[in-house]
């Protein structure tokens, strides 16, 4: 009776890495201004051609749109990996971290995005609820662990870093850098408040009587 052979793991598809590469390509030319780049030069600087392009992204907007889920993925991924790598509170504030570039990404891209046929508010909100349910995960995790205190929403850490983002509109400055310090005073502010140490009975010390001048001063 001949054994039978185990099927070997197949590898991921020339058409899988072909897509990631044109997404790869497109992001980095949105995000150093090539807001109007051509999608034969996208497919030039892939090494592919225009009809692979074409087989993946049909339209434009199918290519920003992917750009932009890219960074949702990673931000969700990144989640699943700082979770069960590191302890819960240094995984919340690595991940935080990581939200921070994908939001300093998004703001450069913000022309491409908003060349989208109706806006990027539908895309959005489609991926809201990702990035809510990436950092619960964590936040639940730090709360488990006694790091973190439970009466806090996990998106109040995150409004902050949106308000500063939305506030430092030029998306050439190195807002980030502040943001991720901010990232330090929000984690030290979810922390539990320490009880106060009991004063210890019969610990006062007794009034001291005031010095007598000594004889003959003058």
């Amino acid at each position: 009776m001949t054994a039978k052979k185990t099927a070997p793991r197949p590898q991921r598809s020339d058409a899988q890495r072909n897509r990631e590469r044109l997404v790869g390509i497109a992001k980095a030319a949105f995000a150093s201004g090539e807001t109007e780049i051509r999608l034969d030069e996208i497919a030039r600087r892939a090494g592919l051609g225009i009809g692979t392009l074409y087989r993946h992204f049909p339209t434009r907007d199918a290519l920003i749109e992917a750009v932009y889920r890219s960074g949702v993925e990673e931000l969700t991924q990144a989640a699943e990996r700082l979770a069960a790598s590191r302890p819960p509170v240094e995984a919340l504030r690595d991940w935080m971290h990581v939200l921070i570039d994908y939001v300093a990404t998004k703001k450069l891209i913000a022309p491409a995005l908003n060349s989208l046929v109706g806006g990027p508010s539908a895309l959005y909100a489609s991926s809201r609820k990702q990035i809510e349910d990436a950092i619960a995960r964590l936040f639940e995790r730090a709360v488990a662990s006694g790091d973190v205190r439970a009466d806090i929403d996990p998106m109040e850490l995150i409004r902050p870093l949106a308000g500063l983002a939305n506030i430092d509109a030029d998306p050439g400055t190195c807002w980030a850098s502040g943001a991720k310090r901010l990232v330090d005073i929000l984690i030290a502010g979810a922390r539990p408040e320490k009880p106060a140490r009991p004063k210890r009975a019969g610990a006062a010390r007794p009034a001291t009587s005031p010095r007598r001048r000594g004889r003959g001063g003058g």
